[in-house]
Protein backbone atom coordinates (compact mmCIF):
# COMPACT_ATOMS: atom_id res chain seq x y z
CA UNK A 1 0.00 0.00 0.00
CA UNK A 2 2.56 2.56 1.12
CA UNK A 3 4.70 1.45 -1.73
CA UNK A 4 2.00 2.15 -4.44
CA UNK A 5 1.24 5.47 -2.85
CA UNK A 6 5.10 6.38 -3.00
CA UNK A 7 4.59 5.28 -6.67
CA UNK A 8 1.84 7.56 -7.39
CA UNK A 9 3.07 10.28 -5.57
CA UNK A 10 5.98 10.69 -7.88
CA UNK A 11 3.80 10.22 -10.96
CA UNK A 12 1.70 13.36 -9.72
CA UNK A 13 5.12 15.13 -9.41
CA UNK A 14 6.36 13.97 -12.52
CA UNK A 15 3.32 15.17 -14.33
CA UNK A 16 3.02 18.51 -12.56
CA UNK A 17 7.19 19.07 -13.53
CA UNK A 18 6.00 18.55 -17.06
CA UNK A 19 3.12 20.76 -16.83
CA UNK A 20 5.09 23.54 -15.38
CA UNK A 21 8.04 22.97 -18.31
CA UNK A 22 4.67 23.57 -20.70
CA UNK A 23 3.66 26.51 -18.73
CA UNK A 24 7.26 28.25 -18.73
CA UNK A 25 7.93 27.04 -22.91
CA UNK A 26 4.32 28.53 -23.79
CA UNK A 27 5.18 31.97 -21.71
CA UNK A 28 8.61 32.48 -23.30
CA UNK A 29 6.90 31.69 -26.67
CA UNK A 30 4.62 34.52 -25.73
CA UNK A 31 7.06 37.00 -24.60
CA UNK A 32 8.72 36.16 -28.10
CA UNK A 33 6.11 36.63 -29.96
CA UNK A 34 5.39 40.46 -27.94
CA UNK A 35 9.01 41.77 -28.99
CA UNK A 36 7.31 41.53 -32.34
CA UNK A 37 5.94 45.67 -33.19
CA UNK A 38 3.30 45.46 -35.58
CA UNK A 39 3.13 46.28 -39.28
CA UNK A 40 1.52 49.92 -39.08
CA UNK A 41 3.20 51.07 -42.47
CA UNK A 42 5.95 51.35 -44.50
CA UNK A 43 7.67 53.43 -42.18
CA UNK A 44 7.50 51.48 -38.75
CA UNK A 45 9.83 54.36 -36.56
CA UNK A 46 9.61 53.09 -33.22
CA UNK A 47 13.37 53.71 -31.98
CA UNK A 48 12.22 57.74 -32.86
CA UNK A 49 15.12 57.83 -35.22
CA UNK A 50 13.44 60.03 -38.07
CA UNK A 51 11.70 63.32 -38.33
CA UNK A 52 8.54 64.10 -39.17
CA UNK A 53 9.18 64.81 -42.71
CA UNK A 54 11.95 62.24 -43.58
CA UNK A 55 9.55 60.18 -42.46
CA UNK A 56 6.93 61.26 -44.79
CA UNK A 57 8.94 61.52 -47.71
CA UNK A 58 10.61 57.88 -47.18
CA UNK A 59 6.79 56.98 -46.91
CA UNK A 60 6.25 57.89 -50.00
CA UNK A 61 9.23 56.62 -52.10
CA UNK A 62 8.16 53.44 -50.79
CA UNK A 63 4.64 53.46 -52.04
CA UNK A 64 5.81 55.19 -55.64
CA UNK A 65 8.20 51.54 -55.82
CA UNK A 66 5.45 49.53 -54.48
CA UNK A 67 2.69 51.05 -56.88
CA UNK A 68 5.40 50.46 -60.01
CA UNK A 69 7.03 47.29 -59.34
CA UNK A 70 4.82 45.29 -56.72
CA UNK A 71 7.67 45.43 -54.94
CA UNK A 72 7.16 45.66 -50.55
CA UNK A 73 10.40 47.60 -48.95
CA UNK A 74 9.53 48.53 -45.42
CA UNK A 75 11.99 50.62 -42.87
CA UNK A 76 12.20 49.23 -39.22
CA UNK A 77 13.48 50.75 -36.25
CA UNK A 78 13.56 49.33 -32.64
CA UNK A 79 14.65 50.58 -29.52
CA UNK A 80 16.57 47.23 -28.86
CA UNK A 81 16.72 43.95 -30.02
CA UNK A 82 15.85 42.13 -26.96
CA UNK A 83 19.02 40.30 -26.19
CA UNK A 84 18.72 38.59 -29.86
CA UNK A 85 21.54 38.72 -32.88
CA UNK A 86 20.48 41.43 -35.74
CA UNK A 87 20.03 38.51 -37.93
CA UNK A 88 17.23 35.98 -36.90
CA UNK A 89 15.30 39.33 -35.28
CA UNK A 90 15.43 40.59 -38.61
CA UNK A 91 14.14 37.44 -40.38
CA UNK A 92 11.48 36.61 -38.02
CA UNK A 93 10.16 40.42 -38.09
CA UNK A 94 10.43 39.56 -41.94
CA UNK A 95 8.33 36.60 -41.74
CA UNK A 96 5.96 38.09 -39.07
CA UNK A 97 4.89 40.93 -41.57
CA UNK A 98 5.07 38.84 -44.64
CA UNK A 99 6.58 41.41 -47.06
CA UNK A 100 6.28 41.04 -50.29
CA UNK A 101 3.71 39.38 -52.73
CA UNK A 102 3.52 35.72 -51.82
CA UNK A 103 4.00 34.52 -55.58
CA UNK A 104 7.24 36.61 -56.02
CA UNK A 105 8.79 36.75 -52.48
CA UNK A 106 9.40 40.26 -53.47
CA UNK A 107 10.02 42.17 -50.26
CA UNK A 108 12.81 44.24 -48.86
CA UNK A 109 13.65 45.08 -44.96
CA UNK A 110 15.60 48.07 -43.56
CA UNK A 111 16.12 47.07 -39.82
CA UNK A 112 18.07 49.50 -37.80
CA UNK A 113 18.85 48.64 -33.72
CA UNK A 114 20.46 51.79 -32.33
CA UNK A 115 21.26 50.43 -29.02
CA UNK A 116 22.92 47.10 -30.04
CA UNK A 117 24.55 49.92 -32.83
CA UNK A 118 23.33 47.36 -36.07
CA UNK A 119 22.00 48.00 -39.08
CA UNK A 120 20.72 45.08 -41.60
CA UNK A 121 19.19 45.07 -45.01
CA UNK A 122 17.28 41.87 -45.23
CA UNK A 123 15.52 40.47 -48.49
CA UNK A 124 13.13 38.44 -49.68
CA UNK A 125 13.59 35.28 -51.75
CA UNK A 126 12.73 36.38 -55.22
CA UNK A 127 14.96 39.36 -54.78
CA UNK A 128 18.30 37.51 -53.60
CA UNK A 129 19.66 37.58 -57.24
CA UNK A 130 19.38 41.29 -57.70
CA UNK A 131 19.96 42.85 -54.32
CA UNK A 132 22.44 40.53 -53.45
CA UNK A 133 24.47 40.28 -50.10
CA UNK A 134 26.89 41.85 -51.47
CA UNK A 135 25.35 45.03 -52.40
CA UNK A 136 23.49 44.91 -49.79
CA UNK A 137 26.78 45.14 -47.53
CA UNK A 138 28.04 47.56 -50.00
CA UNK A 139 24.85 49.88 -49.26
CA UNK A 140 24.54 48.93 -45.49
CA UNK A 141 28.43 49.88 -44.79
CA UNK A 142 29.14 52.91 -47.43
CA UNK A 143 25.50 54.45 -47.27
CA UNK A 144 24.52 54.14 -43.92
CA UNK A 145 26.45 53.55 -41.53
CA UNK A 146 29.24 56.32 -41.39
CA UNK A 147 26.14 59.22 -41.05
CA UNK A 148 24.75 56.44 -38.34
CA UNK A 149 28.42 57.21 -36.65
CA UNK A 150 28.31 60.87 -36.91
CA UNK A 151 24.43 60.79 -35.82
CA UNK A 152 22.71 61.48 -38.76
CA UNK A 153 19.92 58.57 -38.27
CA UNK A 154 17.92 60.24 -40.85
CA UNK A 155 20.41 60.96 -43.75
CA UNK A 156 21.39 56.97 -43.32
CA UNK A 157 18.30 55.94 -43.51
CA UNK A 158 17.63 58.02 -46.34
CA UNK A 159 20.34 57.24 -47.97
CA UNK A 160 20.36 53.52 -47.83
CA UNK A 161 16.76 53.42 -49.01
CA UNK A 162 17.54 55.55 -52.15
CA UNK A 163 20.69 53.14 -53.05
CA UNK A 164 18.23 49.92 -52.39
CA UNK A 165 15.48 51.47 -54.76
CA UNK A 166 18.28 52.03 -57.12
CA UNK A 167 19.57 48.90 -57.43
CA UNK A 168 15.52 47.60 -57.52
CA UNK A 169 15.02 49.65 -60.26
CA UNK A 170 18.40 49.57 -62.88
CA UNK A 171 19.91 47.90 -64.73
CA UNK A 172 23.22 46.15 -63.19
CA UNK A 173 25.01 47.49 -65.99
CA UNK A 174 24.10 50.91 -65.11
CA UNK A 175 24.48 50.34 -61.18
CA UNK A 176 27.98 49.93 -62.18
CA UNK A 177 28.81 53.09 -63.48
CA UNK A 178 27.13 54.75 -60.08
CA UNK A 179 30.19 55.20 -57.83
CA UNK A 180 27.45 56.95 -55.48
CA UNK A 181 26.50 53.23 -54.83
CA UNK A 182 29.71 51.83 -54.44
CA UNK A 183 31.53 54.09 -52.46
CA UNK A 184 31.13 57.49 -50.52
CA UNK A 185 34.97 58.73 -50.55
CA UNK A 186 36.12 61.77 -51.39
CA UNK A 187 39.55 61.21 -52.69
CA UNK A 188 37.94 59.53 -55.61
CA UNK A 189 35.73 62.33 -56.04
CA UNK A 190 39.20 64.92 -56.11
CA UNK A 191 41.21 62.77 -58.78
CA UNK A 192 38.42 62.90 -60.94
CA UNK A 193 37.81 67.04 -60.61
CA UNK A 194 41.51 67.45 -61.33
CA UNK A 195 41.26 65.20 -64.19
CA UNK A 196 38.31 67.36 -65.58
CA UNK A 197 40.03 70.70 -65.18
CA UNK A 198 42.72 69.11 -67.44
CA UNK A 199 40.89 67.97 -69.97
CA UNK A 200 38.62 71.13 -70.46
CA UNK A 201 42.32 73.39 -70.43
CA UNK A 202 43.89 70.82 -73.15
CA UNK A 203 40.71 71.35 -75.10
CA UNK A 204 40.27 75.10 -75.21
CA UNK A 205 44.24 74.90 -75.89
CA UNK A 206 43.45 72.96 -78.85
CA UNK A 207 40.77 75.15 -79.78
CA UNK A 208 42.65 78.54 -79.52
CA UNK A 209 45.65 76.77 -81.46
CA UNK A 210 44.63 74.60 -84.38
CA UNK A 211 41.69 75.16 -87.10
CA UNK A 212 41.31 71.93 -88.10
CA UNK A 213 40.26 70.89 -84.61
CA UNK A 214 38.26 73.53 -84.54
CA UNK A 215 36.75 72.28 -87.45
CA UNK A 216 36.52 68.22 -86.69
CA UNK A 217 35.01 69.82 -83.18
CA UNK A 218 32.04 71.21 -84.97
CA UNK A 219 31.78 67.74 -87.27
CA UNK A 220 31.19 65.83 -84.05
CA UNK A 221 28.34 68.43 -82.60
CA UNK A 222 26.88 67.99 -85.54
CA UNK A 223 26.50 64.31 -86.23
CA UNK A 224 26.01 64.28 -82.03
CA UNK A 225 22.66 66.44 -82.52
CA UNK A 226 21.16 63.83 -84.87
CA UNK A 227 22.27 60.86 -83.22
CA UNK A 228 20.80 62.04 -79.72
CA UNK A 229 17.37 63.71 -80.86
CA UNK A 230 16.40 59.61 -82.25
CA UNK A 231 18.24 57.94 -78.96
CA UNK A 232 16.49 60.42 -76.95
CA UNK A 233 13.27 59.94 -78.60
CA UNK A 234 13.58 56.12 -77.89
CA UNK A 235 14.83 55.95 -74.57
CA UNK A 236 12.13 57.90 -73.39
CA UNK A 237 9.71 56.17 -74.66
CA UNK A 238 10.35 53.12 -73.00
CA UNK A 239 10.34 54.85 -70.13
CA UNK A 240 7.51 55.90 -70.52
CA UNK A 241 6.14 52.43 -71.03
CA UNK A 242 7.56 51.07 -68.20
CA UNK A 243 5.81 53.39 -65.83
CA UNK A 244 2.40 52.72 -67.04
CA UNK A 245 2.51 49.06 -66.94
CA UNK A 246 2.19 49.16 -63.23
CA UNK A 247 -0.40 49.59 -61.16
CA UNK A 248 -1.68 50.44 -57.43
CA UNK A 249 -2.52 48.22 -54.86
CA UNK A 250 -6.38 48.18 -54.29
CA UNK A 251 -7.39 48.65 -50.72
CA UNK A 252 -6.68 51.92 -48.64
CA UNK A 253 -4.38 49.95 -45.56
CA UNK A 254 -1.00 48.52 -46.04
CA UNK A 255 -0.38 44.65 -44.92
CA UNK A 256 2.05 42.36 -46.12
CA UNK A 257 1.28 40.61 -49.02
CA UNK A 258 2.76 36.65 -47.51
CA UNK A 259 6.35 36.90 -48.97
CA UNK A 260 8.87 34.95 -47.09
CA UNK A 261 12.74 35.52 -46.64
CA UNK A 262 15.26 32.71 -46.14
CA UNK A 263 18.31 35.73 -44.84
CA UNK A 264 19.41 37.05 -47.69
CA UNK A 265 20.97 40.73 -47.02
CA UNK A 266 23.87 42.03 -45.15
CA UNK A 267 24.39 43.41 -41.40
CA UNK A 268 26.45 46.73 -40.75
CA UNK A 269 28.01 48.26 -37.48
CA UNK A 270 28.84 51.20 -35.88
Amino acid sequence: MDVALRRAGHGWRRALAAGLVLVLASVALAARAADIPPLTGRVVDNARLLDAATAATLDAKLADLEAKSGIQLVVATVPSLGGDEIEPYANRLFRAWKLGEKTRDNGVLLLVAPTERRARIEVGYGLEATLTDALSHVIVSNAMTPRFKAGDFSGGISRGIDDIITVLTTDASEWQKRPSLRVDASPRHERVNWLAIGGIGLFLLLMMVSRSFRWLVFAMLLSGRSYGGSYGGSYGGTRGGWGGGFGRRSGGGFAGGGGSSGGGGATGRW
